[in-house]
């Protein structure tokens, strides 16, 4: 961090440990399913960085990750060939590039969180998308975790957190990143 960056809250040492862990489980998948989980990755890495406060050392960081994020959207574009319910990464990838040029336009080398540089009207409809995934996301999550039926030899017993229900965990966790990111703008 630079000097003259200010010490991070609470709620922003969550923020990057929330987006670093998720980048880093999606990273994981991505290394034996690619496609999706890679932009997931990509995602939480750059929650993770925008949650950082980097004073005056982080002029860089618009730029980067808006071009970052624009690949990324462009690569959400190309999962959309394979179904609409690809749409969200595409959502997710443009709403983190109207969050970075927000903040920059703000002058606070990235965390230009509430500053009231967002559109009020895009920002708010974002928050209902946003929070509409999360309830249906936990919802999911939380019936996903209903009885296990009793494992056979033909079907042995998924392992404790299988692999589904960690990618909605983190899918989960990612959108409540936004979630709480977006208020600030």
């Amino acid at each position: 961090m630079h000097g003259s960056a200010s010490p991070l809250s609470a709620s922003a040492w969550l923020l990057v440990l929330l987006g670093a862990v998720s980048g880093a489980y999606c990273l994981r998948r991505a290394r034996g399913w690619g496609g999706a989980a890679a932009g997931e990755a990509v995602m939480g890495f750059g929650m993770a960085l925008m949650a950082v406060p980097l004073g005056d050392g982080g002029a860089w960081r618009a730029p980067v990750l808006g071009a970052v994020f624009c690949v990324a959207a462009v690569h959400a574009l190309w999962l959309l060939r394979g179904g609409a319910h690809h749409a969200h990464h595409l959502v997710g990838s443009l709403t983190m590039v109207y969050m970075v040029y927000g903040a920059a336009a703000a002058g606070s080398g990235g965390q230009g969180h509430g500053h009231g540089t967002g559109l009020p009207l895009l920002t708010g409809a974002l928050l209902l998308y946003y929070a509409g995934y999360v309830v249906l996301g936990g919802t999911r999550l939380i019936t996903a975790g209903g009885a296990a039926p009793a494992p056979s030899p033909a079907s042995p017993a998924p392992p404790c957190g299988a692999p589904a229900e960690l990618a909605r965990a983190c899918r989960l966790a990612m959108g409540m990143g936004m979630l709480a990111m977006l208020p600030a703008m």
